[in-house]
């Protein structure tokens, strides 16, 4: 695509944390965007659609430059209770083949699927450096998001296919049960603290997707923040930066006693490098934790 053509973008999860910062960056920069929202439409700029049932007006596929999709249930809710399990995958896959088959029913689809997916992928590899060409991980999370990515790739062939492999957003609303516990004083560092957590800005996230509509990428992308930190160094600045004490430890067994997604989310050690995004030119606005933090609250 023309650098400097503007696009016509549509968003799936466009009112969430990302969705919400992507249409703001896109309207600054005169892109039209478009919304599919799961409602009957009360704006010029609203499509509804039903992803459950794979239902929706296919003709607009053929009418738009990009199409990014950010559905999916929270994975920081806990616990993963079996029915809860199957809301994070349903949410995840069919969402992600309505848009994918509603786009093989137009003669001219989107350039460009830019569909969500996560770093999670990779699942706990203390003492590995991990790259957007690593090995994927064993696990249920892992599982999930080769089913996610496996459902964008049904796509037409002429469109170019992303998975944005998303780190943990570093803004209010974006951490979970991390943000509660220091909002009400419960800073801890949990287990050792050396386990390093991939993250990301919520500017440079979105900053990132605009960046891949007009690479020439496909396929699996990193998109994290290119200084790697642990989690003891990002418990310890959100601590400093909401004014909270930072004086308990969790031990690791603590941890575990809430089940395997708070294990997931606060004990695996995933060390991710954004190479591909690095190579291809992007810049980032908050490289170190710290400023993306400072920047968010």
């Amino acid at each position: 695509m023309s650098p400097r053509r503007s696009l016509r973008v549509l968003i799936s999860g466009a009112s969430g944390l990302i969705g919400t910062e992507l249409t703001r960056q896109l309207r600054e920069d005169k892109h039209e965007v478009l919304h599919l929202v799961r409602r009957a439409p009360r704006a010029e700029h609203e499509i509804n659609w039903a992803p459950s049932a794979r239902t929706m007006d296919f003709r607009i596929m053929g009418e738009v430059d990009a199409v990014v999709n950010l559905s999916g249930a929270s994975i920081g809710r806990l616990p993963w209770t079996p029915s809860y399990r199957r809301v994070l995958v349903d949410s995840r896959v069919r969402s992600t083949q309505a848009l994918a088959e509603a786009m093989n029913m137009v003669a001219t689809p989107p350039k460009v699927f830019l569909s969500a997916s996560g770093v999670s992928v990779y699942g706990d590899r203390p003492g590995v450096r991990i790259t957007d060409s690593s090995a994927p991980g064993t696990g249920f999370i892992p599982e999930l998001v080769h089913a996610w990515e496996g459902a964008a790739r049904i796509a037409p062939v002429k469109t170019r296919v992303v998975n944005l492999r998303s780190a943990v957003v570093m803004a209010p609303h974006g951490l979970g049960p991390l943000e509660l516990m220091m909002n009400v004083g419960l800073g801890a560092r949990l287990g050792t603290g050396g386990q390093y957590w991939p993250w990301i800005s919520l500017y440079d996230e979105a900053a990132a997707i605009r960046h891949l509509m007009r690479s020439k990428l496909s396929g699996p992308v990193i998109l994290a923040g290119p200084t790697p930190a642990t989690s003891d160094r990002v418990t310890h600045a959100l601590a400093r930066k909401l004014h909270r004490p930072y004086a308990i430890r969790a031990p690791e067994w603590t941890v575990r006693m809430l089940g395997e997604g708070a294990q997931v989310l606060a004990l695996n050690s995933t060390k991710v490098v954004p190479l591909r995004m690095e190579a291809d030119g992007f810049e980032w606005r908050h490289r170190r934790v710290e400023e993306a933090i400072d920047a968010a609250f």
